[in-house]
Order: structure tokens, then sequence, then C-alpha cells
């Protein structure tokens, strides 16, 4: 019988050696970060003098030249199809509400006609635009308020029309103004960066937005301002990069990072 020898194993000892802990190295303190550009600039928006109003009216009669008869962008056929343009252009933009109302209103340019044709129905038509189950549901509710509350047409004081389900600050000046001819501003994403930008009239909300747009722009000019400012906006002050070297009041304008 063959023995194989059995091999035990030998665990070798291993020492470590310490390791001396090193010195803690005080922190240094932290430098305080720099003013960001935005904030600096709006520091520098306060600090620069208002327009005059002698500057308000050499800017207004400048847009009034370059386009006398501005016209909003949202298609409508009467004050009803204006209100539910404006309604459901809420977080959308004109051009896509615009597409999906083209047909609607070949259908449903009245209350009634809108109540005929139904929720269901109507999200068809608008699916394209964002939130649209919601605004369909706001359209179909203020189209039988008006039916049954103010004879089937669009009344003409704000409170009124803000009291429409869907239907804010915003939707009741524009209708009031493109219905009616009321000289109100709407204050939409464009108008507050304008006034804000400008310094035309600097405010946190846009309600302040409006109030000083309101006091400052000469009445002359009112019936158009706030479409004058929103194609200002949409097309030269734009967001991310403003196109002051074709701005027709960059002269005037106060922001101090402007590129002319």
């Amino acid at each position: 019988m063959l023995i194989v020898p059995q091999y035990i194993p030998i665990m070798a000892k291993i020492t470590r050696k310490a390791v001396p802990r090193k010195t803690a190295v005080p922190k240094k303190k932290a430098k305080p970060a720099a003013a960001k550009p935005r904030a600096a600039a709006k520091k520098s928006l306060k600090a620069t003098k208002l327009w005059t109003p002698s500057e308000i009216h050499e800017a207004f009669s400048r847009f009034r030249k370059a386009n006398p008869e501005p016209k909003g962008e949202l298609e409508h056929l009467n004050p009803f199809t204006l209100l539910v343009a404006v309604v459901l252009s809420a977080q959308a933009t004109d051009a896509g509400v615009n597409k999906a109302t083209r047909e609607l209103f070949e259908v449903a340019d009245t209350p009634q006609k809108m109540l005929d044709l139904g929720e269901e129905r109507l999200r068809d038509y608008i699916r394209t635009i964002g939130l649209y189950r919601t605004k369909a549901k706001n359209v179909i509710a203020l189209s039988a308020k008006l039916l049954s509350e103010f004879g089937g047409e669009v009344p003409r004081t704000r409170a009124e029309i803000e009291s429409l389900p869907g239907a804010g600050r915003k939707t009741a000046n524009v209708v009031l103004n493109m219905a009616f001819g009321e000289h109100t501003m709407a204050v939409d994403t464009h108008v507050f960066r304008v006034g804000n930008r400008t310094g035309l009239a600097p405010g946190k909300t846009p309600l302040e937005v409006e109030l000083g747009l309101e006091k400052a722009i000469p009445s002359e000019f009112m019936q158009h301002a706030h479409h004058w400012l929103i194609l200002h906006g949409r097309y030269t002050c734009l967001a991310r990069r403003p196109r002051c070297e074709v701005c027709l009041i960059n002269d005037l304008c106060r922001w101090p990072e402007k590129t002319v």
C-alpha cells in the first residue's frame, strides 16, 4: 500500500509596521463665492436711472413706425374663439395652438357648438397641445358658463372673464384688448422679460410689471403696446441670446449686459 505523505501548510505570520498618523492640517476657510452674473446684472439694473417720459415716448414711437398695426399671432374668428385660443395657449406656442384650432373652429365657433361637440371629441382636435385633457375640460365648462350666465356672449369685464374656467388675468387682458379695444397690458413671459431686462418696468411678478407698464406707457400707445412688447421679446429680445445689434431701442435700453 502506497502511503502518500500529508503536507500541512504553515501560515506565515505577517507583521505590519505601524504607520504614523498624519498630523491634522487645519482646513482653509472657503473663499466667498463670486457673485453670479445674473445677480450682478439685477443689482446694476436697480442702480440705473429710470426711463424718462420722453425716452418711453421715443421707444414706442419707434415700435409704431416699424409696425403700425401689430396683430396677435393667435388665429381666431370672434371673441369666443379668441377666448378659447388664449386658454389653449397656456404653456403652448401660438403656432401649435393655431395648428389645432384651424379645424376646431370650423366646427365649433360658438359656445353652443362647442358644447354640442363634447369634451371627448374636443380632445381629439387639441391632443397635440400640452395639457390637452385639462384644457378640453375647461373649454367645455367655460362654454357652458357663457351660455348659462352670459347669454352665450363673452363678457366685457376682467372680473367676469376671470370667473370662467381656465381663464386668468392674462387671458382677460388679451381678450379685453384684442376683442374689445381696451387699453390692457397682457404680461406673458416675453413681456415680463422685456419689462425687466430693459428697465422699462422692473417687477418680481407679472402683476408688478403689468401695473408698471400701464403707468409708464402713454395712452396713445396702449392699444398696441402689449403686442409690440410681445413681438419684441419673441423675435429680438430673446431669452438666451438677445439680438441687441438689431434692437430698435438698444440705445435706450438699461440692460448692463447688452452687446452694443
